[in-house]
């Protein structure tokens, strides 16, 4: 039995009968499934401390151009900016000037990290841009590496498809 001091990668439970039966329950075959009711990730919203470093991690490091910055709507003197992440795909951040947010603390619900497709010739690329520029490799397996953003946001590079991981179709 697990005690507080045990870490979930400490414990060795078996969960494939679970995620057999969820399957069972909840998947359907491709060729039977309905079309989503949504069009696709319009944007995800991640705070930055600085405009500035933002920008240069995100376009000048990792090649996300920069498509528009203006004042947050509900937050005046707040900056809303996003890059271009492919696909029609966007990443937008908030600045939140004299607003006093501490260190983030991962939450149930929380985001873990954010993962982006990339061609294998751009992951290579990418990865060692990350690496010229000082940035930690936290983890790397197969076609995915670790990293964090210039505010602690956790972020993946994986080189396979949209829709497919480690060689499975997932979408």
């Amino acid at each position: 039995m697990a005690d507080a001091t045990t870490t979930p990668s400490d414990q060795s439970t078996d969960r494939t009968a679970e995620w057999d039966r969820l399957r069972r329950t909840y998947m359907q075959p491709a060729d039977e499934r309905p079309p989503s009711t949504a069009r696709g990730v319009h944007h995800m919203a991640i705070l930055s401390s600085n405009v500035e470093q933002t920008i240069n991690f995100y376009q000048g490091i990792l090649g996300f151009p920069l498509t528009d910055l203006f004042e947050n709507r509900d937050y005046p003197g707040s900056t809303h900016f996003f890059f271009d992440i492919g696909n029609g795909n966007g990443l937008a951040f908030f600045d939140f000037p004299r607003l006093g947010l501490g260190d983030y603390a991962e939450v149930l619900g929380g985001l873990h990290h954010i993962a982006i497709s990339v061609t294998e010739e751009n992951w290579h690329q990418l990865r060692g841009r990350l690496e010229e520029a000082g940035v930690d490799i936290v983890f790397e397996d197969r076609t995915s590496i670790y990293f964090m953003g210039p505010d602690g946001e956790r972020l993946e590079l994986i080189a396979d498809p949209l829709g497919e991981m480690y060689g499975s179709q997932v979408l």
